[in-house]
């Protein structure tokens, strides 16, 4: 089922890229009120990730979402539509950036809310964030050449997170 599963250490350097790429998108998305946040495993001080930066680009209204999309569209990014997350508009990255995954959705979005919720959580927890990456070490070997295995094997451990953390 795709590209093999690959888990490693935290870089820092994956800061640095989240950055470049926030530069390379706001001055399409200048013209509305916008979030952009690094979120998912790299975007947590030593958590072990996939090495792939995630993006999500969160704006006011509907409307702004359209119109996100119409700005990334003249830099070169494809709009993949919601990819079963509903609100939540996905894009492949133009040619010649480093591969990342954006996404574009409201505020008041669940996903978008969650991404905050879990990162936030990790990032002033070390404790859990370790075991959290210990656990995606581990699966990642057992699970290589199976993302759906992968992504299933870790999800009673994020929903316990995220219930810590208080979601709903």
């Amino acid at each position: 089922m795709g590209a093999s599963i690959v888990v490693v250490e935290y870089d820092p350097s994956w800061v640095q890229l989240f950055e470049q790429l926030r530069d390379f998108v706001l001055p399409v998305l200048s013209d509305l009120e916008v979030k952009i946040e690094h979120v998912g495993s790299t975007s947590v001080p030593g958590l072990a990730a996939k090495p792939i930066v995630d993006i999500d680009v969160a704006v006011s209204t509907q409307g702004d979402v359209h119109t996100a999309i119409q700005g990334l569209a003249t830099l070169g990014y494809v709009h993949e539509g919601d990819l079963g997350a509903t609100g939540r508009e996905a894009f492949i990255p133009p040619d010649g950036i480093p591969w990342h995954h954006l996404y574009v959705c409201t505020v008041e979005n669940a996903e978008y809310k969650r991404h905050i919720l879990f990162r936030d959580y990790l990032r002033i927890h070390p404790n859990d964030a370790k075991m959290y990456g210990d656990l995606k070490m581990e699966l990642a070997r057992r699970f290589h050449n199976d993302r759906v295995a992968y992504s299933n094997a870790k999800s009673d451990f994020v929903k316990e997170i995220l219930k810590q953390a208080g979601w709903k």
